[in-house]
């Protein structure tokens, strides 16, 4: 082939086509006509010597072939894009860009107000426009509508770059009336009431499924020991636990760093699950066409920074607490 007789406008043609998987919606976003490009359909066809999208009852199917060139398009894309850009050195204190992040519940109450007090003192005219998880698509992100997404992901798609900014474990928050928080164990735990919340993904959110397998980690975590726990409130938000928890009879199994935020309230007490729950990842994701943006480069080692002082901060606390813990049980043995 040569690629001097490749129009790139075809390339193109086909990243928006294996988005949309409709010539229609394809035609309106590159702002030409139906015919124009379907004329660049047959083109990209001959191109590739491969059908690439087929017609179906459900709309535009890819072929094997086009799936397999979608991540790859989508990289140069991005890269043909930077590289037409005039470079330019990004400036914080003088700058006052919009940043749009998707952030999910979680890390809007863990690591937002540390990553807003930096921002404050780093880049004061930068904007902050934090969007939850149902406000956003994954084409968001891939067309650069949204800088970045913070989050628990089960997966991403594979053009796009991730890093994880933190490991968390479970903890319980109970009310201390509640007698499971005397003798606490794993029947306690069953016997009692639980709120349950959700890790929401991207796009438009549902009410709760009664499928278990789809309750996520805790209740997982549970039936791989052949137990399950009674929930009788369902959530997506991880402020309304440490309210309804003020009911003597439910239990909240939340997120380590969730727990102590909330567990401040002189009728909640924190205690560790009776039974294995593995920790999880919160990871901060973007897609190829921002990556070798300076302003989108500095927003990122930014929160890596602050998330690693959150971190180390939390670390530092904890030590303080294992020494206080060790001194006063050394006071005890004196005394006894």
């Amino acid at each position: 082939m040569n690629l001097e007789r490749v129009d790139l406008n075809l390339l193109v043609y086909l990243d928006v086509l294996l988005r949309e998987k409709n010539v229609t919606r394809a035609a309106e976003q590159l702002g030409i006509t139906q015919p124009a490009l379907s004329n660049g359909l047959r083109r990209l066809r001959d191109l590739f010597n491969d059908p690439l999208l087929i017609r179906s009852s459900s709309g535009m199917t890819p072929t094997e072939r086009a799936l397999e060139l979608q991540p790859r398009l989508r990289e140069i894309l991005g890269s043909l894009n930077q590289m037409m850009e005039p470079k330019q050195e990004f400036r914080p204190l003088s700058s006052n860009r919009v940043f749009r992040i998707m952030v999910s519940d979680y890390a809007e109450a863990t690591l937002m107000p540390a990553l807003v007090k930096a921002l404050r003192s780093e880049a004061p005219d930068v904007v902050l426009d934090c969007l939850t998880p149902s406000d956003v698509s994954v084409q968001d992100i891939e067309q650069g509508k949204v800088d970045l997404a913070i989050n628990r992901f089960n997966e991403i798609p594979q053009t796009f770059h991730q890093v994880t900014l933190w490991s968390d474990s479970f903890s319980c928050l109970i009310n201390r009336g509640n007698p499971a928080a005397l003798r606490f164990n794993l029947k306690t735990y069953l016997d009692a009431q639980h709120i349950w919340v959700s890790k929401t993904g991207m796009g438009v959110g549902v009410g709760m499924d009664p499928d278990r397998s789809r309750l996520g980690q805790i209740d997982a975590a549970l039936e791989r020991i052949g137990q399950r726990r009674r929930i009788s409130v369902y959530t997506r938000h991880y402020q309304m636990p440490a309210l309804v928890a003020h009911k003597a009879d439910l239990i909240a199994t939340l997120p380590s760093r969730i727990a102590m935020l909330q567990g401040s309230h002189p009728q909640l007490v924190i205690k560790d699950p009776p039974f294995h729950i593995p920790e999880f990842e919160l990871k901060m994701a973007w897609g190829p066409l921002l990556h070798h943006s300076p302003a989108h480069r500095w927003l990122r080692q930014l929160i890596v920074y602050v998330a690693r002082q959150v971190s180390a901060l939390e670390a530092q606390a904890d030590d303080g607490l294992d020494l206080r813990a060790r001194r006063n049980a050394r006071l005890r043995r004196d005394r006894e």
